[in-house]
């Protein structure tokens, strides 16, 4: 007598819906991560599972899976018995941060002046022609991006997988930083900063780089402004879900 399919059909019938709640998981933790990074999401603001639920039509356990995953990247906080809230570093937080930035970008740069090939040069330039496609168009979440990548391409260069490691680390909490609390219009001057990075690591110039790097950084961390903004919106308003 054949044996019932019914063990098969319930493996692959809860193998759909893992599918099914990893695809929502990810997708709550888009929408956060871009409402916060376009300045939507002011820090602080609270992240209620129970408002969460309702606008996502999730589950509890779906929506604590995407918390869980945004605070592992330090874009919530997740504290215990009073729920998740959009990060808030401090300054002694965003001080460190940099510090820390500033000594690995200065390891960085004389491997990556001494590894630079002419293809890799135009790589470079390449990535700064998608940046200043995006200067001006507002795109807070794609500037991000294209900044981040310049940076982590460079360490690529230094061929030390370490260093590019710890570096990645760092630039997910730095962007965050910036894109929370940087006044907007300063694209163009970061692109230019870029460039003349770039420009030094072409000529072999490894003190100019690394000067640049240090100044690059230093009027990032300045223009930095640790204050917590409310916003009048609804929490589906900052979500861009209205």
């Amino acid at each position: 007598m054949a044996k019932s399919p019914a063990p098969i059909l319930d493996l692959v019938a809860e193998t759909d819906r893992a599918d099914t709640s990893d695809t929502l998981v990810l997708r709550i933790y888009q929408t956060v991560f871009e409402s916060v990074m376009s300045q939507r999401l002011k820090p602080g603001t609270k992240l209620p599972e129970a408002a969460l639920c309702e606008l996502f039509n999730a589950g509890r356990t779906t929506i604590q899976k995407a918390l869980q995953k945004l605070a592992h990247d330090h874009i919530v906080d997740l504290r215990p018995n009073r729920g998740a809230v959009v990060a808030m570093p401090t300054k002694e937080e965003t001080r460190q941060l940099f510090e820390a930035r500033r000594a690995l970008e200065a390891a960085i740069l004389p491997l990556a002046v001494k590894n630079a090939t002419k293809s890799d040069i135009a790589k470079l330039r390449g990535m700064l022609d998608e940046e200043h496609k995006v200067m001006h168009t507002y795109q807070q979440v794609e500037w991000s991006r294209l900044a981040s990548n310049f940076h982590l391409r460079v360490a690529e260069l230094s061929h030390n997988t370490l260093l590019q490691r710890y570096l990645s680390e760092l630039l997910s909490r730095c962007s965050l930083i910036v894109a929370l609390h940087e006044p907007g219009g300063h694209a163009s001057c970061e692109h230019d900063e870029h460039t003349l990075i770039v420009d030094c690591i072409e000529r072999s110039d490894v003190a100019g780089a690394t000067q640049a790097m240090q100044a690059h950084l230093s009027v990032l961390e300045e223009r930095i402004e640790l204050m917590n903004g409310k916003s009048d919106n609804s929490l589906a308003g900052m979500l861009g879900m209205n």
